[in-house]
C-alpha cells in the first residue's frame, strides 16, 4: 500500500492520528472490533492501558494474519466506556501505540459508548487496512 497522510495546516496539529489518509492498494482488510480477550475468550487486564495493549495487539494479530502490517492501517476507531479516563491515560496509550504499531498513524476517532459487547471491556478497536 502507499499511504499519504494528509494533515492540513488549517487544522489543529494532530497528536497520535492523521487527519486523512489517502490509501492506494489492491486489497482492503476490514478488521472486526477487538477487546482485551485472550485466546480462551477471557478478558485480561485490570486497567485501561492493559486492556488497550491487548485490544491493539489482537487487532494487529488479525491484520498480520490477513497479510498486513501496522503501516497498512488506514482507519481505526477506538470505542471507550470512559473517554475522560482515555484522555487521562492518553500519553501512555500513545506510547503503547508507538511500541506496537509505530508512528504511521491512521485516521482515527475515539467514541464513548455506554458499554461494549464484552462486559468487562473498557476499550475496543476496529478499523480497516489497505494492502498492496
Amino acid at each position: 500500500m502507499t499511504a499519504e497522510r494528509v494533515n492540513p495546516p488549517d487544522l489543529s496539529p494532530p497528536a497520535g492520528f492523521s487527519h486523512a489518509v489517502v490509501a492506494t492498494g489492491s486489497r482492503v482488510v476490514f478488521l472486526a472490533g477487538q477487546t482485551a480477550l485472550d485466546g480462551d475468550g477471557k478478558a485480561v487486564g485490570d486497567t485501561l492501558p492493559d486492556q488497550f495493549t491487548r485490544a491493539l495487539s489482537n487487532l494487529l494479530t488479525a491484520l498480520r494474519a490477513a497479510g498486513g502490517t501496522p503501516a497498512d492501517l488506514a482507519r481505526v476507531t477506538v470505542y471507550a466506556t470512559d473517554v475522560a479516563a482515555y484522555r487521562e491515560h492518553a500519553r501512555e496509550l500513545g506510547r503503547l501505540w508507538r511500541e506496537l504499531a509505530g508512528r504511521d498513524y491512521p485516521a482515527m476517532a475515539v467514541v464513548e459508548v455506554v458499554r461494549l459487547w464484552d462486559e468487562e471491556a473498557m476499550v475496543e478497536l476496529d478499523g480497516f487496512a489497505v494492502l498492496p
